[in-house]
């Protein structure tokens, strides 16, 4: 099983001006996904600006425990020899997704549709963390758990399906996790494997199946809803994938750079699909100045370069059909909403507190104990904004890389130093966040 490293504690402290051009890493969704279907297809995929941090290099382990031949040729640049679609071979070896929940429930679909028996493991705070979701509709389609920790959690030994079953499933919550492992199990299954969204959850692994070769047709459900049918046992080839920068990751730098007075910061390559850009949409309500150019793509994923300004903050109302295309950010949004003038409120972010931490608990705690106003009620986050964050706190980061990162932006500009208690997990994610915060000027120690 997976262990950390003695906990390494920094604090942030108010910053001089952020400026000059960076490029996060590259997106973990992306990366995940271009590992895994690169295994399922026949042939070479070549990836450039893969995410080198622990949860995606963990991906890639169990991907050579599968059998396919995973290889690293040079700086975030990777080749990926796959076994074809059902074509997974026995592991001799636990199968250790140290952190990640997303490499975690993707390869569990993956092997859900072939005849191969696999354990499943990850850190404590992975094996806290529900996989119901996940293994209920692999059931369906013929997958079994043999052996699994109280709850269906981690560690777990799945059985795949022999004969994959395709099936018509509707997602009881707008999930990409639980949409892409019901269709990569339905990789193997013959005919067609329909997955129904109520609320459409981010298209990485439907526009990467449609990069890879698959038959894969999306068409609306109801009014925010998709349908997404797989045509079954395709021969998926290896394609080139150039993964763009993480919105999720310049999530962390946009708002430092918004939040601290005199801030012009560029972040570049960054993915624009529209199903991961809803906080850039709610920073903008809230008066951010954020510009775009420089936008192209690859293998169905939009990117830009974008401009960022230090800029007064307004709160706003966030409506809860957004969550899905920003589920990872409400965190450092929160942090921006205590440097906006007036009230802040988030609806709907359930989904937050099934995440690496109770996410929703964890951010009210991080603002309370700086010295902002904050309440929970039901599943709406309430943040009374001030203009400014006294700070001074100690933030428990409960092994939670999100909260490690929004804490220390939140410092950048707080009137006394935010501390934060371990650090140590940032590199699940975004393993260079400290060094390229720095060479932007932001004033960590």
């Amino acid at each position: 099983m997976s262990t950390s490293a003695a906990p390494t504690p920094l604090e942030s402290r108010a910053s001089g001006p952020l400026s000059g051009t960076i490029r996060v890493p590259g997106d973990k969704s992306i990366s995940h996904r271009a590992l895994i279907l690169g295994a399922l297809s026949v042939g070479e995929t070549r990836i450039s600006g893969l995410l080198e941090g622990e949860d995606v290099l963990n991906t890639a382990k169990s991907m050579r425990t599968l059998g396919a031949k995973v290889e690293r040729t040079g700086e975030f640049a990777w080749t990926v020899n796959g076994v074809g679609v059902g074509g997974f071979a026995q592991p001799i070896a636990t199968l250790d997704f140290g952190n990640s929940g997303t490499g975690c429930r993707l390869v569990m679909g993956a092997v859900a549709g072939c005849p191969i028996s696999a354990v499943f493991d990850g850190d404590a705070s992975l094996r806290s963390r529900p996989m119901r979701r996940i293994l209920d509709p692999l059931a369906l389609m013929g997958a079994k758990v043999t052996a699994s920790a109280e709850g269906g959690k981690l560690p777990l030994t799945l059985q795949g399906a022999s004969n994959p079953i395709p099936i018509e499933y509707r997602t009881p919550v707008a999930s990409a996790q639980i949409k892409s492992a019901v269709l990569l199990a339905g990789l193997a299954a013959p005919g067609v494997t329909t997955v129904i969204e109520q609320e459409a959850s981010r298209d990485h692994t439907e526009l990467m199946l449609k990069h890879f070769g698959a038959e894969i047709v999306t068409t609306p459900e109801g009014s925010h809803g998709r349908r997404i049918a797989l045509t079954g046992q395709p021969e998926l080839r290896g394609a080139p994938v150039i993964v763009p920068a993480d919105p999720s990751s310049a999530a962390f730098p946009l708002v430092a750079a918004l939040i601290v007075d005199g801030s012009d910061l560029v972040l570049s390559d960054v993915m624009t699909n529209p199903l991961r850009t809803g906080l850039f949409t709610t920073l903008r309500e809230m008066g951010a100045s954020i510009e775009e150019d420089d936008v192209r793509g690859d293998a169905g994923e939009p990117m830009a370069r974008l401009r960022v300004r230090a800029s007064k903050l307004k709160g706003v109302e966030v409506p809860p059909e957004r969550a899905p295309s920003m589920i990872d950010e409400y965190l450092v949004l929160a942090v921006a909403a205590a440097y906006a003038e007036g009230t802040t409120i988030m609806r709907g972010l359930h989904e937050l507190r099934v995440k690496e931490s109770d996410r929703l608990e964890a951010t009210a705690a991080m603002l309370r104990v700086n010295g902002v106003k904050v309440e929970i009620t039901g599943d709406d986050l309430i943040v009374e904004g001030r203009g400014h964050v006294p700070g001074g706190g100690l933030v428990a980061t409960h092994m939670d890389h999100r909260i490690a990162m929004s804490a220390l932006v939140m410092g950048l500009a707080s009137d006394k130093p935010v501390t934060v208690d371990d650090t140590a997990f940032i590199a699940t994610s975004f393993p260079d966040f400290i060094p390229l915060m720095r060479k932007a000027g932001a004033d960590f120690a």
